[in-house]
């Protein structure tokens, strides 16, 4: 069961200073962040320890607990057969990485503990922001991403309630605190990815199957902003534009068709969600030498992702379930 894909939706927020529920859009979230909007109850900013904070909608869907396992949920991954059946972290390891970390023991215990970690599942929003968070933050630029469209087991314990992100500060839950015995799912509030979304913590046995995609789309060809931009990438080829600024001295010129590109990446990036533009601008910035066509398409494809996810549906439907 698919739920309405809204990029854009009104988020609910809950100060800690006066208990004000709060509905607001993500430009207000945008601003407040930034010092510009205060709780109207309590008039607390953003600097406060118990500022508003955004919270879970009370009509969330997810949060009916026989309806968690009826859901379509996602995940993406650089990994192309998440979740990896035989999950060996340390396989990868060099000799000399192992003799760094003490040994063949404490490697033995470091690989435990990664297996112990629990898997993430999320809303189909979550998913494409932590692709970008990812890029952004973790320079997989230049890695190819994979999304995963989750089915769980139809019998699986859902934990009561929901939790607070439980994640550190990289974002890993071990599975055995959210999940006790007798427990196969725990929804918890996602601050970072889809902020005010339910998200789940789960293991592996937990799932049923996956259908994976490579994104963005391959086959992404977009008639108008594609061609207009490549054919204005290629006619600036060559030219270049000096640094300019106090720091001049220190950086490298660039190219008229590098700084073109990025232009046109925050061009698109303008159009998205407050939330999402300044990683989306990350993303697809322009490098010096890429090819414009091959650049244009995956751009265009990463905004399709946000803008009509309806062909990334369809393509996944179009893919045989994987057992897990």
């Amino acid at each position: 069961m698919e739920r309405r894909i809204d990029f854009s939706r009104e988020r609910q927020m809950l100060c800690g200073g006066c208990g004000r529920r709060l509905v607001v859009d993500l430009d207000w979230i945008d601003r407040w962040e930034q010092g510009g909007e205060k709780c109207p109850g309590c008039g607390l900013t953003c600097e406060h320890e118990d500022a508003p904070r955004v919270t879970v909608d009370p009509g969330d869907p997810a949060l009916d607990d026989d309806r968690v396992a009826q859901f379509s949920w996602y995940h993406t991954s650089t990994q192309p057969d998440w979740p990896t059946r035989y999950f060996d972290p340390a396989a990868v390891l060099t000799p000399e990485t192992r003799m760094m970390m003490g040994g063949d023991r404490l490697v033995a215990a470091w690989a435990a503990r990664q297996r112990a970690k629990a898997l993430h599942i999320g809303t189909y929003e979550a998913a494409v922001h932590n692709m970008l968070r990812r890029i952004h933050d973790q320079a997989d630029d230049h890695s190819q991403f994979y999304l995963y469209r989750v089915r769980l087991e139809p019998s699986v314990v859902v934990q009561v309630g929901w939790l607070v992100d439980p994640g550190n500060f990289v974002g890993d839950v071990v599975l055995d605190e959210v999940c006790p015995p007798g427990v196969d799912v725990a929804r918890y509030l996602n601050y970072h990815e889809d902020p005010g979304g339910l998200s789940l913590a789960l293991g592996r046995d937990a799932i049923a199957s996956v259908q994976r995609i490579a994104v963005p789309l391959s086959d992404t060809w977009d008639g108008g902003w594609v061609r207009d931009s490549v054919a204005a990438l290629e006619g600036v080829c060559g030219t270049v534009v000096p640094a300019t600024g106090k720091l001049a001295r220190f950086m490298r010129p660039s190219s008229s068709q590098a700084v073109l590109g990025r232009k046109l990446g925050a061009f698109l990036a303008s159009r998205l969600p407050a939330n999402l533009q300044d990683q989306f601008a990350s993303a697809v910035a322009f490098a010096e030498g890429e090819d414009p066509e091959e650049w244009a398409r995956r751009t265009s494809g990463l905004f399709d992702l946000i803008d009509d996810p309806t062909r990334v549906l369809a393509a996944l439907s179009q893919q045989d379930p994987r057992e897990v």
